[in-house]
This record gives structure tokens, C-alpha cells and sequence, in this order.
């Protein structure tokens, strides 16, 4: 038994190919024209931010030559030979890690707390009124729009120096970003609790407390173990601005040129952080896993 594959007429196919054609070079000249618009807004906003590209390009070894440098002890040898030498500071850098760690705890405990209360009068489906979730939206827009240096900035200069600046920024931004996703949350639950939660005379927080929370709860966990690790990296740079924690002693030797020490303290604070990363990420599977097996 013969096969005979159907053929198009000549005229169909030379239809079809000019119409294969012109798309393909309307999409290429679709293609040609973002990466136009994107090259010229990067030109605009290297112009308004006032970059010289011939500097930048005149200057840029210093930069490789900085990375290179940290690699160096002072006597020139590799850090890699005298491990004594290159962390020769490891109980203070220790100690003052264990407070960076501390402040995004602390920041991120309290900013849960906050995010908690705030996110159900964010939630559409759970609004008293229309008033109270617009201020609660733009409450909560506002706490994580604005970054955590800036905060940290404020509070040094209201509460000075120390760990309590870094903890009330770290807490005030983890209140936006947590509200949000909390908030995102409860509005994905099954209303059908809520509602039958409602009919048998609950009050509003009686509701939340047996029709919702038991839906929301390990994602809640999970996001907010995951705003942690966010925190931890956060938190390490809240010394440049006097906010306590790792980040002083590193911006110290950065500004000093005590290279070595730039290095070891960059590779405990990354230690640190892929410690607790890979900790909360078991514990957020977890979560998950529970969660989907209900």
C-alpha cells in the first residue's frame, strides 16, 4: 500500500512562505526597536546620573585590582597561607555576627507580628471597608518602599549608635514586605470556613482565629522564614550607617585599606548567610510539604 503525501499548489506555498516572512521580519524589527529604546534609555539615565564612560572605562582596573588585593596579607603572601593572620580578629567578627544575626531576628520577629494584625484589614475578601484597606495598602507600600539605610539613617540619629537603629528599620521594612505577601495569602483562602465561621455567630477575630488562620499558617511561616534570610543580608550592612552588627567593622576596613580583613569578614558574613539560607530553606520545604499533603 502507497502513501501519497498531500501537496500544496505552488501558488499556497509561495503565499504562505511571503506571509512566514513578513512575520519574521516584523518580529526582528520589533526586536531591533526595544533594544533601541532600552540602549537609549541606559544613555539617558547614564547622562542624568552623570556617568562619564570614559572614566569609568579609564578607571575600571582599580576596581579588578581591589578584588585582586584582598587576597593579600600585608606582607604580600596569599591569605590562603597564614590562616592565623588573615583571621586574626575571628572572636570579635564572630561576636558581632552573632549580633547582625540577632537584629534580623529580632526585626524580622517583630515585623511578622505587625504584618500579622495589618495584613487581614489589607485583604480583600476580609476588609471592614473600602477606607481601611486603602490606608492599610499605602501603610504598608510606604514601610517597604523606602529602603532599610534610609530608616537606619533616621533612628541613629533619634536613638544613636548601636543594635536598636538596625532592628527598628529591618522590623518597619519587614512590616511592608511581609503585609503584602500575608495579605496576598488571605486572599487565596477558602471562604467557605470563613462564611460558615460567620453564620454560627463568630465575632471578626474568632473568625480569623478558626476559619482563617489555620489556612494561612505555614505559609505565613514560610514567607517569614524567607523574609529572614532576606534580613540576615540586610542586616550586615546596617553597621555602615552605625546601625551595629558586622557591617561596622567592614566598612571600617574598607575605608582603611586593611584588604585582608575585607576579605575574611566578606567570607563569614557569606558563610553565615548560605548557613541559614540552606537551614530555612529545609524548614520552608517542609512547611510546604505539610501544607500540600493535607
Amino acid at each position: 500500500m502507497t502513501h501519497v503525501i498531500p501537496q500544496l499548489p505552488e501558488a499556497r506555498i509561495d503565499a504562505l512562505m511571503r506571509g512566514y516572512r513578513a512575520e519574521q521580519a516584523a518580529r526582528r524589527r520589533t526586536t531591533w526597536l526595544g533594544a533601541g529604546i532600552l540602549l537609549l534609555v541606559i544613555l539617558l539615565a547614564g547622562r542624568v546620573a552623570e556617568v562619564n564612560i570614559p572614566t569609568l572605562a579609564a578607571n575600571f582596573f582599580r576596581f579588578t585590582d581591589y578584588i585582586g588585593r584582598i587576597f593579600y596579607l600585608d606582607t604580600g603572601a596569599l591569605v590562603f597561607t597564614d590562616i592565623g593572620e588573615w583571621f586574626w580578629g575571628l572572636g570579635k567578627w564572630l561576636r558581632q555576627l552573632l549580633d547582625t544575626v540577632l537584629i534580623a531576628y529580632l526585626g524580622t520577629l517583630l515585623g511578622a507580628i505587625a504584618a500579622f494584625l495589618l495584613c487581614f484589614a489589607a485583604a480583600a475578601n476580609l476588609a471592614v471597608s473600602p477606607a481601611r484597606r486603602f490606608v492599610a495598602r499605602r501603610f504598608l507600600e510606604f514601610c517597604r518602599t523606602v529602603p532599610e539605610i534610609v530608616f537606619a539613617l533616621i533612628f541613629v540619629v533619634a536613638f544613636g549608635l548601636g543594635p536598636v537603629p538596625g532592628v527598628l528599620a529591618i522590623m518597619i521594612h519587614t512590616v511592608g514586605a511581609l503585609g503584602k505577601l500575608f495579605a496576598e495569602v488571605v486572599e487565596n483562602i477558602d471562604m467557605k470556613p470563613v462564611e460558615g465561621a460567620i453564620a454560627s455567630g463568630a465575632t471578626r477575630w474568632e473568625m480569623i482565629r478558626y476559619a482563617v488562620v489555620p489556612q494561612v499558617l505555614s505559609n505565613f511561616a514560610s514567607y517569614g522564614l524567607l523574609r529572614f534570610e532576606i534580613n540576615v543580608r540586610g542586616a550586615s550592612v546596617m553597621g555602615f550607617v552605625g546601625a551595629g552588627g558586622i557591617g561596622q567593622d567592614l566598612i571600617e576596613a574598607i575605608r582603611k585599606f586593611y584588604y585582608s580583613d575585607v576579605s575574611a569578614i566578606l567570607l563569614l558574613i557569606i558563610a553565615t548567610v548560605m548557613i541559614i539560607d540552606l537551614t530555612t530553606e529545609r524548614i520552608r520545604h517542609g512547611l510546604i510539604a505539610s501544607e500540600q499533603s493535607r
